[in-house]
């Protein structure tokens, strides 16, 4: 039974887990030094040089399982000693290099880092280099190659480098928490802080004060994830965990179209707030756009405060795939009313921690939400819930939609609307290939998701948006 895609998030669940067992145990201090030897025993072999560094490093991501950093505000951090395998990124000659007589690299090379051996083969200063690449392109052979590690080539925002220690290094003025690096990472090296210590503790406290009611509020992209058991089984497994209900995230999207349309027909032109990724990337590099940015809270954030309303006391954990939400959930405007957030690898660690084995409990109902709230899983989804929510208002407005797939096409769309010319009024931005359902935290990533997002849209009982948002009057 495979519950993730690589043997990268299997070591971050096992680590998860424990901490989480212990947790639950109330033995996490008297014990977390063994946590190490629990997961490593029983190994016939290490991927590193020896089996004492990889317990350093095992203790390091167990520091990061248990919400601790080098970053108290930083979701992404960089496991130092765990990234030292990749080689060192930059331009390189290879073997393919024939020691030819035109020597157009060096011709092209304004830094003079281009020097010959007797054999008339390059050979590149990495002191002088300043990765212009243009000796690449001239070299006829293709000999030159840029050699990037996979988190840098994964991180399109252009937050990561390489410091002297030849570990990357995550510029907190670029990051937007997306996750990428984490996924991509071969090593696991590049990973995101864990709260589920912080939901645990939730989850104790309301145990012995009824008032505490614990909400799962679970994202629409739960449809495409623990794919080995049934979305029912799902539902009732969080409810074992001790959590008082379930509700749909995507019934915060019902609300956030209906009003982001309003919006959007009076202010004429609107760039979406649903992803959190997106808008921090707008607050660092393209500030002078923030006021085209709907003034609407994420789905998270308004069925949040709608809980919090209703129920002073209640608690609310957001659950799903996204690694920025957690930093979204330290913001001042969403800190009071977004409790805790655990992605969808995390759950099914606090599942195992417990030893609740989903696939043989009873299938429960998971039905507050519409068609058109579900699909903000998928890209296109938001732009679609937003058409739909001018017509059910009869708003007279032509949209005109750019539904941006992965941050690279919401660049492209921001700079084109600096620029004036951009042929839309309402930009979808989703910064995770495929939108939330290629987020970082999921247990699987692939195609077929998408299909069980739309799939699980249809399956809503509530048909209209109207007819959600109806239900929390």
């Amino acid at each position: 039974m495979r519950k993730f895609d690589t043997k990268v998030q299997h070591l971050k669940y096992k680590v998860l887990r424990e901490v989480a067992r212990q947790a639950w145990n109330d033995t996490l201090l008297e014990n977390v030094l063994d946590i190490p030897e629990m997961i490593v025993s029983g190994k016939t072999s290490t991927m590193r040089c020896c089996v004492y560094k990889e317990r350093a490093i095992l203790a390091e991501r167990i520091k990061l399982a248990m919400g601790a950093g080098k970053d108290a505000h930083s979701v992404i951090e960089v496991i130092d000693i765990a990234c030292d395998e990749c080689p060192a990124a930059g331009y390189e000659v290879t073997d393919s290099c024939r020691g030819c007589l035109a020597h157009r690299c060096e011709d092209v090379c304004k830094k003079g880092a281009i020097s010959f051996d007797h054999n008339h083969v390059a050979h590149i200063d990495k002191s002088k280099c300043v990765e212009c690449g243009m000796c690449a392109k001239v070299c006829p052979y293709s000999a030159i190659v840029n050699r990037k590690r996979p988190c840098q080539v994964a991180c399109k925002v252009k937050a990561i480098s390489i410091n002297e220690d030849n570990a990357a290094s995550i510029d907190r003025d670029k990051c937007i928490s997306c996750g990428a690096c984490v996924y991509q990472c071969p090593f696991g090296a590049i990973t995101d802080k864990s709260y589920i210590l912080n939901v645990i503790d939730i989850i104790k406290k309301s145990e012995n004060n009824q008032k505490n009611k614990v909400y799962a509020m679970v994202a629409p992209s739960i449809s495409s994830q623990f794919t080995y058991a049934k979305l029912g089984q799902v539902i009732t497994g969080l409810k074992k965990l001790g959590f008082f209900t379930v509700i749909e995230a995507a019934l915060g999207a019902d609300m956030v179209a209906r009003e982001e349309s309003k919006e959007l027909s009076e202010k004429g032109f609107l760039t979406s707030s649903c992803c959190p990724a997106f808008v921090a990337y707008i607050k660092s590099e393209f500030p002078d756009l923030l006021p085209l940015v709907s003034h609407n809270p994420s789905p998270m954030a308004a069925l949040a405060k709608y809980i919090k309303k209703t129920n002073e006391d209640a608690k609310v954990v957001f659950i799903g795939p996204c690694t920025a939400k957690k930093a979204e959930a330290q913001l001042d405007e969403v800190k009071p009313y977004v409790d805790a957030v655990l992605t969808f690898e995390e759950l099914q660690a606090l599942f195992d921690s417990r030893d609740i084995d989903i696939t043989a409990l009873e299938e429960d109902v998971l039905d507050n939400a519409s068609y058109f709230g579900r699909i903000f899983a998928r890209s296109g989804g938001l732009s679609d819930a937003v058409a739909q929510g001018l017509k059910e208002q009869g708003i007279s407005f032509e949209l005109k939609a750019a539904a941006c797939d992965g941050i690279e096409e919401c660049r492209l769309a921001l700079l084109k609307k600096r620029k004036n010319v951009l042929d839309a009024n309402f930009i979808e931005g989703m910064a995770c290939i495929g939108g939330c359902i290629g987020g970082a935290g999921c247990l699987t990533h692939g195609e077929k998701n998408k299909a069980e997002v739309d799939k699980y849209g249809r399956e809503a009982l509530e048909k209209t948006i109207g007819d959600a948002v109806s239900l929390l009057k």
